[in-house]
């Protein structure tokens, strides 16, 4: 598939100066184009390399703190200042990084980790700003524009698969919009109960429930012949999934029993926990994209308590998905995203409490080409400002795009015909994969 590649940006030759003759200027110009020739020719070699040995992700999972979670207190600590809180800061093995103390699991992992410090976006308000994360477009009266999930699975599906392409842990998301139905989220409401209704019913087998499936497709075919439309197609293509789901072997993804309990607890004995535990054997088993979501990061009041708490069941959860992965060979082919609809506050409120900011946050990415061990972007000292290397949510879509190799320029189209591209005005973050 085509990827967006990076051509460098040269200042033209000032020749303002009167006193530059004719002579200096064709010298200074060929140089100057000698250079260029040179440095392309690098650049084009160097990428070419880079994509040699860069690995590409098959398969996302998205970890989201429904709520927006406080940078200060997580990954972007700013310990022993006014806007730092209680939180310390701790060492982790990816050298000069400090994360949380509250994290301490993770820090092991840093190593693998890329922060990035300098999220920005325009969106302060929960629904928006969630519509806006899982899109990479603010919302409209107009256009449902598909969830990243359901992106990825229309772009790297796989017919072969009995499994569906998009799970959701949790909760459920937003719909695959102006993409075909059969890329809506499967939607698991909590990952320690079983699957409901992936079994037939008592006295009902597979010829059964066929003959029965087939009794209902004719009742259906007038009906639905005269009401075209998104409703109708996700009406079949749920009948669709379910049956492909319920007589496929692969349904046993589904199934975390079957896991050690040492691992199970490693994971943490909780419905996120749990929920990263089922993303890995999901992604293990095929699935392009999973998200596992984890509420109550909306710290208006008692921020430090209800956060701690959260981190308790973060920490041991992302530490525990990433070297699992690491460990069976699965990180480099599986990009892992940790982030929420936006950061907290740098400024504590008269409620010990953090509010809505946009505007210098952080997420954190691992595997799939991206470089661990480092940060991107910073934020101020007292956290109230980006001070270096802005990233915009559409530049990270294109980034999960490139590395999923999915085109970031490609167009779906409305049912009114109206373009849509998948990302809108984005440019990838080159400092995450070299």
């Amino acid at each position: 598939m085509k990827t967006q590649i990076w051509v460098p940006e040269f200042e033209p030759v000032d020749t303002s100066n009167s006193g530059m003759s004719r002579r200096n200027f064709l010298k200074c110009g060929m140089s100057s184009f000698l250079g260029l020739v040179a440095m392309q020719h690098l650049q084009s070699t160097a990428w070419a390399q880079f994509e040699k040995i860069m690995p590409r992700a098959k398969g996302c999972i998205v970890l989201f703190m429904n709520g927006g979670p406080s940078q200060l207190d997580t990954f972007d600590p700013k310990p022993g200042t006014l806007n730092g809180g209680p939180f310390g800061a701790i060492p982790t093995s990816a050298g000069e990084i400090q994360f949380s103390q509250h994290l301490p699991l993770v820090a092991e992992q840093a190593h693998h980790l890329a922060v990035i410090r300098s999220m920005v976006s325009r969106e302060g308000n929960h629904e928006r700003a969630r519509y806006l994360m899982h899109t990479g477009y603010a919302p409209t009266g107009s256009v449902k524009h598909p969830t990243f999930g359901s992106l990825a699975s229309h772009y790297l599906d796989n017919e072969d698969s009995e499994l569906p392409n998009c799970v959701n842990i949790n909760s459920p998301s937003f719909t695959a919009g102006i993409l075909e139905a059969k890329h809506d989220p499967f939607v698991v409401n909590d990952p320690r109960k079983p699957i409901d209704d992936l079994k037939y019913p008592e006295q009902m087998d597979r010829r059964r429930f066929e003959e029965r499936l087939k009794m209902l497709n004719d009742l259906e075919k007038d009906f639905l012949k005269d009401r075209v439309g998104r409703s109708t197609e996700a009406h079949q293509a749920v009948y669709k999934k379910a049956d492909k789901l319920i007589n496929s072997p692969s349904v046993e993804a589904f199934n975390l029993s079957d896991e050690p309990i040492a691992l199970r607890e490693a994971y943490g004995d909780n419905r996120f926990g749990q929920g990263c535990l089922m993303a890995r054997r999901l992604i293990e088993a095929g699935v392009k994209f999973v998200e596992v979501s984890l509420d109550g990061w909306d710290t208006h009041s008692n921020n430090f308590e209800r956060t701690g708490n959260l981190l308790e069941v973060v920490d041991p959860a992302f530490a525990a998905l990433v070297k699992d992965l690491a460990d069976r060979g699965l990180l480099d082919e599986t990009i892992v995203l940790w982030l929420g609809e936006f950061g907290r506050t740098p400024k504590i409120n008269q409620n010990e409490g953090r509010d809505h900011f946009p505007n210098g946050w952080s997420a954190v990415i691992a595997g799939g080409g991206v470089r661990g061990g480092h940060v991107i972007g910073a934020t101020s000292e007292d956290g109230t400002a980006v001070v270096e290397r802005p990233v915009s949510v559409p530049d990270l879509f294109a980034s999960l795009c490139f590395a999923l190799g999915i085109d970031y320029n490609n167009q779906n189209y409305s049912r009114q015909g109206r373009p849509i591209r998948v990302v809108n005005d984005g440019r990838v973050v080159k400092d995450l994969f070299v």
